[in-house]
């Protein structure tokens, strides 16, 4: 502690690999490009979604902020881990353009973005137009789901946290089923039974850089 205190009090403005949080050493700063809130204090995550249902099935959290693009191979690893017991794999990536030229770092993947829009074929675009659902995801997670910060300890308390998050919000949405469906919804938690323990067993996974998985 003394030793994070003496390079807190001599750090500069301008220097390079600030200690910003004296019990939190992992916490970096992210630029967000928003008016509202240029920067944020935390540890970039990424989460994958279903393109229809809109279920999570992957939360990853990235410590040490490193560029969009490079954190989509390994999300899609931890996707095809956490889905491989239903014997689904991941075959699209709709994502932004924080994504750009990482085709040859995911091969098998097809990575739509708007980049692409005069190549892409009348559906693919509509997946891309679907992408939009995730902003609200992300504020569901934030808000309802305590995603906004994480109150355990280290990067293993955040890779927990991310995981326990997405785990959450995939369990409300069953519960808006069942209250929607009734019993039709029985069927539903029956087909989605297998596939729960896989979605949320822990793996090495604060929330603003999300991908979306095509169903």
């Amino acid at each position: 502690m003394l030793t994070r205190a003496e390079r807190i009090r001599t750090q500069k403005r301008k220097d390079k690999d600030k200690l910003y949080a004296l019990h939190a050493p992992e916490v970096e700063c992210i630029g967000k490009g928003k008016a509202r809130k240029p920067y944020e204090f935390g540890v970039k995550a990424s989460v994958a979604a279903t393109h229809k249902s809109g279920l999570v099935v992957g939360a990853r959290t990235f410590p040490g902020n490193p560029y969009d693009g490079h954190i989509l191979r390994e999300q899609i690893e931890q996707t095809t881990i956490l889905l491989e017991d239903i014997g689904v794999l991941p075959k699209q990536a709709i994502v932004d353009l924080g994504y750009r030229g990482v085709d040859e770092d995911n091969p098998g993947i097809e990575i739509i973005h708007r980049g692409k829009h005069k190549l892409l074929t009348a559906p693919q675009r509509r997946w891309l137009r679907r992408r939009q659902a995730i902003e609200p995801m992300i504020g569901h997670l934030k808000a309802d789901h305590r995603m906004d910060r994480c109150w355990l300890r280290g990067e293993l308390g955040d890779a927990m946290h991310a995981v326990l998050c997405g785990a959450g919000y995939n369990l409300r949405w069953l519960m808006r089923a069942v209250q929607r469906l009734g019993l039709k919804a029985l069927l539903l938690c029956l087909q989605l039974g297998a596939m729960m323990p896989a979605v949320f067993q822990l793996a090495p996974a604060k929330a603003d850089n999300w991908s979306v998985i095509a169903e």
